[in-house]
């Protein structure tokens, strides 16, 4: 897979970094490319290395090896102050004891702008931010989220290349996080900025990257858009992570055909190879399935029992089983309208077709290729 792969030419350029702590690897040669203008979200578990990738491009963190080229200037051992670039940290790191606009203009003072100049970019920006009459106010006298509005003027203020958002939203609740992750693309967007968002919720980089980067174990498993890496993900750790997904295990009958209990799929978007009698996993989305006017001779169709409803509001989850699948369970995606037209409760019989054009394949954890 090739990861330095980008739609324009590079804002930001990683090549071959890799960082040990004593005998642990935190990453292991991440090469990655960031065009002008993108919003890059870095998405991955704890523990993953996607903080220490964003703290090793501002400098607060230094790499084992490897190359950092911003906008053609080698940036890799420069410290901090000598990068171009603003952050924006989860914990909003205010001064207490500045008003709002003094901890926006903070980073202009030691500048060569004259005081006007600083009072007039604060305004600016605090205007941006949808905050212009909280420039005399504290950090405590403000919410969480216009505690985080704060801090991303600030990080602007100086007109960085780069900005560099480190989970900023994690500290805030639900609504908040919606608003504010809205607000932050609409801003991103119209700067014109380029950006790098590290977060582990998956909602937040599909709502808001160009491109994501999927990273485990120090490594980066697959770049792509949104849509790319939901729909087409490379690898078995990026199914799974990235949105709801069922696993069904079964055995290759060679080419794109797949037996999985007394069940052949065939599945036209397989791009491996497998061995016949070689043992496979079908990832296959909750949404995947049709289970409406099924004429009797759709492919891949399926009587399932619904063993379970999840209800989740707007959406419900019905887990099935069918004997022809030897009892693997499937969660299935209704809309609420959805399961009151068909009557889905629990101990319900249900006519169900797999979009088999959908599947994903890849082998199984015991037959899996390095």
């Amino acid at each position: 897979m090739d990861t330095m792969a980008s739609p324009a030419p590079a804002a930001l350029e990683v090549a071959g970094i890799h960082k040990n702590f004593e005998t642990f690897s935190a990453l292991r040669d991440v090469n990655l490319c960031v065009a002008p203008g993108e919003m890059l979200c870095f998405l991955g578990p704890s523990g993953c290395g996607k903080t220490t990738l964003l703290r090793i491009i501002a400098g607060l963190e230094v790499q084992t090896g490897g190359r950092i080229v911003q906008n053609g200037r080698d940036i890799s051992w420069l410290p901090p102050e000598q990068r171009d670039y603003g952050i924006v940290f989860q914990s909003y790191a205010l001064f207490p004891n500045l008003t709002v606009a003094d901890n926006v203009g903070y980073g202009l003072v030691n500048g060569k702008l004259r005081k006007p100049e600083i009072r007039a970019r604060v305004q600016e920006l605090l205007q941006l931010v949808g905050l212009p009459e909280s420039g005399g106010k504290y950090p405590s006298q403000l919410s969480g989220g216009q505690q985080q509005r704060v801090a991303l003027a600030r990080a602007l203020a100086a007109r960085p290349g780069l900005l560099l958002l480190d989970e900023p939203l994690s500290a805030l609740d639900a609504l908040e996080r919606v608003r504010l992750r809205d607000e932050i693309r609409q801003l991103q967007k119209q700067v014109g900025i380029t950006a790098i968002m590290v977060t582990h919720d998956q909602e937040e980089a599909l709502s808001m990257a160009d491109r994501i980067v999927v990273m485990n174990h120090g490594q980066i498993e697959q770049v792509g858009t949104p849509m790319d890496i939901y729909e087409r993900p490379a690898t078995p750790f990026v199914a799974d992570f990235v949105g709801k997904v069922n696993v069904l295990h079964g055995q290759a009958l060679g080419g794109k055909r797949f037996r999985v209990g007394s069940m052949e799929i065939e599945c036209p978007s397989c791009d491996g190879h497998f061995e016949r009698g070689q043992g496979v996993s079908l990832y296959l989305r909750p949404e995947d399935r049709l289970a409406q006017h099924l004429p009797a001779d759709t492919p891949h169709r399926l009587d399932a029992l619904v063993t379970r409803v999840e209800f989740l509001g707007g959406l419900c989850i019905a887990e099935v089983t069918s004997e022809a699948l030897d009892g693997q369970r499937l969660g299935l995606q209704f809309s609420l309208n959805q399961m009151h037209d068909l009557g889905l409760c629990e101990g319900r019989r249900i006519d169900i077709a797999l979009r088999a054009q959908r599947i994903r394949v890849f082998a199984s954890p015991s037959q899996a290729r390095p």
